[in-house]
Parts: structure tokens; C-alpha cells; sequence
């Protein structure tokens, strides 16, 4: 049975057309979040480590933490993998979350910010600001699209294998546009190979297909007293525990482990949880975990990523496979010019389309995304609508970082109506004169 390739094309161009906006936000949004942590360390200056062999003790950063903020709680601590970046405490103080920065080498407090460009970054491209599982399914939907648009491209595409070397020049504006998008997708290949099944597997764990989700997310032990015991507000018991003992205790469970994250006790019935790195290469700081006593200074329970089971481990090297966090920055910078790659496919398909068909029908105005065009804005209004409530309910971001935001996707959209409706007017009509 002879392949109909047309069929392949009208798929692929289906979902790079009618889709393209959202398609977009959600490529170059993973993209940006590659290297968020860098771009915080470019513009936030507290957010800075300088790397040294001498590290602090976790108790020296939160004895400066209680005398900085002595109302104030660490919810959550985040040690990046990347040795130049500073520490982030999640404070909550007064109902309102923050992030504190602190360098782990003098365990001085470096700052404070209402909101990080990581943060930001990681909640658009997870759930695109939208609620309810809406936005989580949303995007991982694309993980999907994203495979049929590869598998349809490379099916209609006549011995694309021979082709990644060609680019053709000099026969204007459209056939080099046209070489360009298919030289660019084929470099891209094994990149959308990898984002398409990372987000397949987001899917699965999401959905809890055949109780995957439950099975690589296990529940934290729990603590059973008696009633009063150990009793602390909740305010101030994650400042008044011995974070230095946990993590001796926790490294001393598994071999060449070095702790980064942990999750303060909320109270005496909880654990204190602590991640990290080990010898066991590849996988997410979480493949290893320690729950402690914080009463009683008892280990709990241990993972050990050399121990964790198949679909666990599979888990547990998504997020490094997916934001090429694995190998440092010379992945995570990689990563991101892929990314970039596959997000200006979207773009240089549109102008593609735009031009060809107008170049067709030679009218100034050329409609290519009908009904689907109002699906794209509609989410595209529901992101924006969201994403300022937790601006302003959530992070209560200043009006610095508030304004910043709102001026690049302002940017952003002048930018995509210079390119795709100016410019290609004005190209268009001193092709017809």
C-alpha cells in the first residue's frame, strides 16, 4: 500500500498552523526554563554563589535566616544542582511565600525576591498559569502532537536522510525559508524525539495510567505521638531544628550521597525530607531520599537510587532528560539552542504557510487558522488572566517585575504582528507592483 504523503503533510501542517500559538508558548517556554536558573543569576545578583571548598552548616544559614525573619518559616529548601547558584529558602511569613537567597559557602543571607525567573518559568511551561489539571493536560497534549508532527514531517519529506546538509540559497525568500524549516527539523530530530517521550511519560504519571503515578510518587512515612508531644508553633519549628544532624544522618544511609533539597518538619508528626545526589548517575535529586525523626533524630526510612525499581528510575530521569539539566550547563545550554530550534520551526511554518498562500490567492489578507484561531486566543486570554492573579495573589510581585513581564509579552506579540502581518503585507505587495 502506497503512502499518501499529502495526507502526512495536511497532519503536520495541521497541528504547526492551527495550533501555532499555543504550540509556541508551550516550546519556548521549556526553552527559557533550561537555563531560568542562569537567567536569575544574570539579573538577580543576590542570587549569586561564588564556589569555594569550604561549605556552611545548614544551622549557620538558618540562624541567619531567624535573626533576618523571626516571625518568618522555611517551607522548603532548595540547593541547585549548579554550584554557582545560591541557596533558595521558601519563606512564608504572614500567609505570603518569598524566596530567600543564601550563599551555602559563608551562609550568609544574600536577598529576598517576591518571585524567581526559575519559578515563573517552570510554573508557565507545567501548567501554563491555568488551574484544575487544565493547563497540566494542556501541555503535555503537546508531547504527543509534537510526535505525530515529527513522524508525519519525516514521512512526507523524500529521503530526508541525504538532506541534512542542504540548505538552497538564491531563489528567494520562500524556497530558502522552506530549506531552512526542513534543515532545522532535521537537526532537530533526536531532540524532539526526546521532549515527545519525556512528556509522554509526564502524561502517563499524571493521568496515573495503571498506577504509575502512585507508584514512582510514593507517600511520605508518618510520625505517630502522642497528643502534645513535641508540640511547637508552626511558625517557628522548621527554624529550630538540627539540619546539620539530619544531613549527617542522611548521608551516612547512602553511600556518596551529598544532600541538596530538603522539606522542613511542618510539625512534630512530620519527617524531616531530604534529598540529593549519589554515585548513581543521571537521575533527579529525589531517586534519593531520607525521612528523619525531628524529635528523636531517627532515620525512618531511606531510598536509595541504586535500589529504586524500573519505573521509579524511569521517573527519576525525566526532569534531566527533559531540561538537560544532567550534565551541567554545556547540556543545559545545548538543550536550549535545540529548544530554540524547535520553537522557531513553529514560527518559520507560519510565515511559510502565510506567504504561500497569499502568494496564491494574491489578496493582502490570507486566513489559514479559522475557528482554531479563536482556541488559541481563548487559552492564550485564560493563561494571561491566570498568570496576573498569581502575579499579584501568589508571588505579589513588585511593580518592577510586574511590569517587566507584561513588557515582554507586549514585545513579544508586536514582534510576531511586525513579522507575520507588516513585514509580509509590505513583501507580498512589492511582489504584486
Amino acid at each position: 500500500m502506497k503512502l499518501n504523503k499529502k495526507v502526512f503533510f495536511n497532519i503536520h501542517s495541521w497541528i504547526g498552523i492551527r495550533l501555532s500559538i499555543l504550540f509556541f508558548i508551550v516550546c519556548f517556554s521549556g526553552t527559557l526554563a533550561t537555563l531560568s536558573h542562569e537567567m536569575d543569576w544574570l539579573f538577580n545578583p543576590a542570587s549569586r554563589a561564588t564556589p569555594s571548598e569550604k561549605v556552611a552548616g545548614r544551622n549557620l544559614i538558618v540562624q541567619n535566616f531567624s535573626e533576618k525573619y523571626p516571625s518568618a518559616q522555611i517551607e522548603y529548601w532548595l540547593r541547585p544542582d549548579e554550584p554557582y547558584m545560591a541557596d533558595i529558602l521558601y519563606k512564608l511569613e504572614d500567609g505570603q511565600r518569598s524566596y530567600v537567597f543564601a550563599s551555602r559557602y559563608t551562609g550568609e543571607i544574600q536577598g529576598e525576591s517576591q518571585v524567581t525567573i526559575q519559578r515563573f518559568f517552570r510554573d508557565l511551561h507545567y501548567y501554563l498559569f491555568i488551574p484544575f489539571q487544565i493547563g497540566h493536560f494542556t501541555v503535555l497534549a503537546f508531547a504527543f502532537l509534537l510526535l505525530i508532527s515529527l513522524v508525519t514531517a519525516l514521512l512526507f519529506y523524500k529521503k530526508w536522510w541525504k538532506k541534512l546538509f542542504v540548505l538552497q540559497t538564491g531563489k528567494g525568500m520562500l524556497v530558502f525559508f522552506r530549506s531552512l524549516h526542513r534543515l532545522v527539523g532535521l537537526w532537530s530530530v533526536p531532540f524532539s524525539i526526546l521532549f515527545s517521550l519525556t512528556g509522554i511519560w509526564y502524561f502517563i504519571e499524571r493521568a496515573n495510567i495503571s498506577g504509575i503515578g502512585e507508584e514512582v510518587n510514593p507517600r511520605p512515612p508518618v510520625i505517630n505521638r502522642q497528643s502534645g508531644e513535641g508540640a511547637l508553633p508552626a511558625a517557628r519549628y522548621s527554624t529550630t531544628l538540627d539540619y546539620d544532624r539530619a544531613v549527617r544522618l542522611a548521608e551516612a544511609q547512602i553511600p556518596g550521597l551529598e544532600v541538596g533539597d530538603l522539606l522542613p518538619a511542618k510539625g512534630a508528626d512530620f519527617p524531616i525530607y531530604l534529598t540529593g545526589t549519589s554515585d548513581v548517575p543521571l537521575v533527579r535529586q529525589r531517586a534519593n531520599r531520607v525521612y528523619v525523626d525531628p524529635q528523636t533524630y531517627e532515620v525512618i526510612k531511606v531510598q536509595r537510587a541504586s535500589d529504586i525499581s524500573t519505573k521509579m528510575w524511569l521517573n527519576d530521569i525525566m526532569d534531566p532528560l527533559h531540561f538537560g539539566s544532567w550534565g551541567g550547563l554545556v547540556t543545559k545550554i545545548t538543550w536550549f539552542v535545540f529548544g530554540l530550534g524547535i520553537s522557531s520551526l513553529i514560527l518559520s511554518g507560519i510565515w511559510i504557510t502565510l506567504k504561500r498562500r497569499a502568494l496564491q490567492r494574491r489578496q493582502k489578507k490570507v486566513k489559514i487558522m479559522g475557528f482554531w484561531k479563536y482556541v488559541n486566543w481563548a487559552f492564550c486570554a485564560a493563561m494571561l488572566g491566570y498568570m496576573y492573579y498569581i502575579i499579584f495573589t501568589r508571588y505579589q510581585a513588585s511593580v518592577l517585575a510586574t511590569a517587566i513581564i507584561s513588557l515582554s509579552w507586549a514585545g513579544l506579540a508586536l514582534l510576531a504582528y511586525y513579522i507575520f502581518v507588516y513585514r509580509l503585507r509590505r513583501n507580498i505587495l512589492r511582489e504584486q507592483t
